[in-house]
């Protein structure tokens, strides 16, 4: 009797053992099944727009400031090194906390390249304008919307010249000949 009692403890343990693996392989094998989306964030310079873009798809695009003709953005890839909310502004001679004055706004999205990034403005009539020292201005709520969907890691585009997808995301090149004629872009500062 003993020993079907003990075999039947063994089996009862061997059970639950065996439950709690293949529970654990279920939740493994979903963690892994479900990679992170890959985001990147696409600006076009003569657009003055940015797009974000999650596994090929666009999520959405909003209206930005670029770099002024004597201060312009860099071009190239990058990737999102940093993500602060309310910067403190820091130039030689010059700190502005977090508020009203600060040209940062509220949210800093530091890029690879030391010194630019994604950032409000206390200027935001500026959106749509070639007007900053190099890094993209957004409208604060955008950038606050942006702020919550982009990470640390994901890619950023940033596009001196229109080709084929900037023109699928953005629109075509008549397009913005004619906002820029109709003044609805607005000029470099």
């Amino acid at each position: 009797m003993t020993g079907l009692i003990s075999n039947s403890k063994q089996t009862a343990k061997a059970a639950v053992l065996a439950a709690a693996l293949m529970l654990s392989s279920a939740v493994v094998a979903q963690t892994q099944s479900a990679p992170e989306a890959k985001r990147v964030v696409l600006v076009s310079i003569p657009d003055r727009k940015l797009a974000v873009i999650e596994n090929g798809a666009v999520v959405k695009t909003y209206p930005v400031a670029v770099g002024k003709k004597s201060s312009p953005s860099p071009t190239g890839s990058f990737e999102i090194k940093v993500r602060l909310e309310n910067p403190t502004y820091y130039k030689p001679g010059t700190v502005i906390e977090p508020g009203p004055q600060n040209p940062l706004g509220t949210r800093w999205i530091g890029l690879s390249q030391k010194g630019y990034g994604i950032h409000g403005t206390n200027e935001p009539w500026s959106i749509g304008k070639a007007a900053s020292h190099g890094c993209i201005r957004m409208a604060k709520a955008d950038l606050e919307e942006i702020f919550t969907i982009v990470k640390v890691g994901d890619m950023v585009e940033i596009r001196g010249e229109r080709d084929e997808q900037i023109a699928q995301i953005f629109g075509s090149q008549q397009t913005v000949i004619a906002q820029a004629q109709t003044g609805s872009m607005g000029g470099a500062q």
